[in-house]
């Protein structure tokens, strides 16, 4: 189980997480596309649609995501990841808050654990030490140890929806 606590001000090491402009739109576009979501570019500096989180963090409404350059990668694919563990028929009621449910919750921490390997110059590893840095905070200490050590409930509700979860 975890919570998200976000600052990405300064010099903290949260500042130095993954962003959207350092990996490009097109890999990430393309791997939304396959789950039937939509990725849409925010301009630099304008208000993100559908962010919880605001600042930089990405937004999702119905079966879009949306997201600028300066957004965590972590963050766009935590707010897909909503979207994906969604049953289809539930996606056009979202706007900015997904879900309240823990389970769902944390079936998307673990999918965007697994997406992160999807796409080129991420990958897992990277997506777990980012998630640390920018302050989720999971009951083993770390993103690798809640993954590798208690996300088997997350894994079986994925795998239940066939969705991707090893």
């Amino acid at each position: 189980m975890h919570s998200d606590t976000h600052s990405a001000s300064g010099d903290d090491p949260a500042s130095r997480v993954l962003r959207l402009d350092q990996i490009g739109f097109d890999a990430p576009a393309a791997l939304l596309g396959r789950f039937g979501l939509q990725l849409r570019r925010v301009a630099p500096g304008a208000p993100i649609p559908g962010s919880f989180w605001g600042e930089r963090e990405a937004g999702i409404i119905g079966s879009t995501v949306y997201a600028r350059g300066d957004t965590p990668v972590h963050s766009l694919l935590h707010e897909a990841g909503h979207l994906i563990v969604l049953p289809p028929e539930r996606r056009p009621d979202v706007h900015t808050d997904a879900t309240d449910s823990i389970e769902e919750e944390d079936a998307t921490c673990c999918l965007q654990i697994v997406l992160a390997d999807e796409l080129p110059g991420v990958g897992r590893e990277r997506l777990m030490a980012d998630m640390d840095a920018w302050g989720y905070t999971f009951r083993l200490g770390s993103a690798r140890a809640w993954f590798e050590h208690d996300a088997g409930n997350a894994r079986d509700f994925l795998k239940a929806r066939g969705l991707p979860h090893a």
